[in-house]
């Protein structure tokens, strides 16, 4: 009996395969009911071995020092179902690294090092249920991630440092399109499993849309945990999504109250700009084209679209004059905007005083402006000043319609005496200044000017437009070429109307002299009007007028105070 019992143990014993053996250095294989298993764990395996049994069908490598997979390193291991690559170093996913795992069913990489995963590599694996990328570290997810997971039923990435995602990505899954048609007709839907929590959402205007989507999810689509939270902007951290309301984006706004100051040397110099937009936007300063870093800067919030930032420079020195540019932006674009900083050192302080109000010089700086140039929509000025520094002296060219208040003001630097004036209104009364920097309009440094009303035929004929500018209390369609009538200019078309005059007494035709003046007969007008003249006065004006250009010290006659 003992001889039978010991055949038959050693038969057994023969006969039976063993439940574990080692099959590939550092690791073991294993026979369970799922099918043969390779476990590495812990290891110091620093790549994925090449000699894993081809009827492998779960591989567990975890807590090990992999780092990469690389390409078709799987290939060999074709019936692989389940492949867990836990707690390693990974931090590189090639593309065709799951190359012909068209039965693998689930993929695990938690806690590893990846910043991005290339979302193509899984059309590789169309049978893919499941897929755990948490704890990792990636911040993107592309609008076409989920595109060929089309069988996914939980997808983990939570704990990652995913800001900002667009709703399309969920919207265009096929899982999700599936959950949202009719059940009935022998359509069945399984659930799927989101995990997203834990990520430092930025909860803006950029997030709205996802924002939207986490409220609206229903089964079949199921959250695993839905109190998603927010980790910014500042207002909004800790609040859940369902707590917020977020607004649209637009692109930001630079605006500054003031955008030319004159301080004295020394000064503390304030300058301010407010950039609005959503998101909000960043904000810097230049000078020169460098960024500004040397000065205080600070920013402050006013509200969630608008942040005011102020540049302070301690002490103003000559070296600080110049334009300062305030420039603001968010992911939708930028915007800028200048301010124009003049030291006045003791010079230019003293030149100021020579030309303070009290002194006759300033009163009496001669300015002769004109048009020298008509294009299709503008103008374009010319002027002459007498100084005493031309190659020091700056202007302010005064600008707008005629009834508005506050004319546009535009700086012109030493040495330039021609500006152009574009995008001109049809039918409008326009008034253009040119005087010293700073300084208001005076006597004879402006000019008044209408454009015509029929832009558009002239515009078909490539002709320019009819500007008529007023003068000397009177009307005048002036060509190309021709200018507001100034000093001698101005009193030479007194002589060429004055035989006119004589014409229309001897003609004696009062309909004219009582005529209207209007766009369609402002030529008319106009020359009844220099009739009332008489020639003495010419005389008497054209004197006045040759001793200002040779003294630069009188009176000119203001063209739209006559007006």
């Amino acid at each position: 009996m003992d001889i039978i019992w010991n055949m038959f143990f050693l038969l057994l014993v023969c006969c039976t395969k063993p439940t574990a053996a080692s099959c590939v250095s550092e690791c073991y294989c294993r026979n369970d009911s799922f099918g043969r298993s390779l476990i590495c764990m812990p290891s110091s395996l620093q790549r994925i071995p090449e000699d894993i049994p081809h009827d492998v069908r779960k591989i567990r490598i975890e807590n090990s020092r992999l780092a990469e997979l690389p390409r078709g390193v799987f290939s060999r291991v074709r019936a692989l179902e389940c492949l867990w690559l836990n707690f390693n170093q990974i931090t590189l996913m090639h593309v065709k690294s799951l190359q012909h795992l068209h039965n693998l069913s689930e993929l695990r990489l938690q806690g590893n090092k990846l910043r991005s995963v290339p979302w193509t590599a899984f059309q590789d694996c169309p049978a893919l249920k499941i897929l755990d990328l948490k704890h990792n570290r990636l911040d993107v997810l592309p609008e076409y991630a989920l595109r060929h997971l089309v069988n996914l039923t939980f997808l983990d990435i939570s704990f990652n440092q995913l800001t900002v995602i667009s709703q399309d990505v969920f919207l265009n899954w096929s899982v999700y399109q599936r959950s949202q048609q009719p059940r009935g007709q022998g359509n069945s839907h399984s659930n799927a499993v989101l995990a997203l929590h834990d990520n430092p959402w930025l909860c803006d205007c950029r997030l709205k849309g996802f924002v939207h989507f986490i409220k609206s999810i229903s089964p079949p689509l199921i959250l695993m945990n839905s109190y998603l939270t927010c980790s910014g902007p500042e207002s909004r951290t800790g609040k859940f999504f369902y707590e917020v309301e977020l607004k649209s984006c637009f692109k930001p706004l630079a605006t500054a109250a003031v955008r030319n100051m004159s301080v004295s040397l020394g000064d503390e110099v304030h300058l301010f700009c407010e950039a609005k937009g959503n998101p909000t936007p960043t904000v810097w300063w230049t000078n020169g084209g460098k960024i500004i870093r040397k000065f205080n800067v600070s920013f402050a919030n006013i509200d969630e679209e608008t942040v005011k930032s102020e540049l302070v420079i301690p002490s103003a020195q000559s070296t600080n004059e110049g334009s300062y540019i305030c420039i603001t932006t968010n992911y939708l674009g930028n915007s800028s905007v200048q301010i124009l900083v003049n030291i006045l050192t003791s010079e230019s302080l003293s030149t100021l005083s020579s030309l303070a109000p009290t002194s006759s010089e300033e009163e009496n700086v001669y300015i002769d402006v004109r048009i020298a140039k008509q294009t299709v929509y503008g103008i374009t000025l010319e002027w002459y000043a007498a100084t005493q520094n031309p190659a020091e002296t700056w202007y302010t060219l005064h600008f707008g319609k005629f009834e508005d208040t506050k004319k546009e003001m535009i700086y012109i630097g030493p040495g330039v005496n021609t500006y152009s004036v574009n995008d001109l209104f049809p039918a409008t009364k326009y008034k253009v200044c040119v005087t010293l920097r700073n300084q208001p309009p005076k006597r004879g440094q402006c000019i008044i000017f209408v454009t015509g009303n029929d832009i558009s035929e002239l515009e078909q004929r490539e002709k320019l437009i009819h500007i008529i500018v007023i003068v000397c209390a009177m009307i005048l369609a002036v060509p190309a070429g021709m200018y507001a009538c100034t000093t001698e200019t101005r009193f030479s078309c007194f002589d060429k109307c004055s035989k006119f005059c004589r014409r229309q007494r001897r003609e004696k035709t009062l309909k004219t002299r009582t005529q209207d003046v209007t766009f369609d007969s402002l030529q008319t007008g106009s020359d009844a009007e220099l009739c009332n003249r008489n020639s003495k006065e010419d005389r008497r004006r054209r004197k006045k007028s040759e001793d200002k250009t040779h003294k630069v010290k009188m009176e000119h006659k203001n063209s739209d105070e006559l007006y």
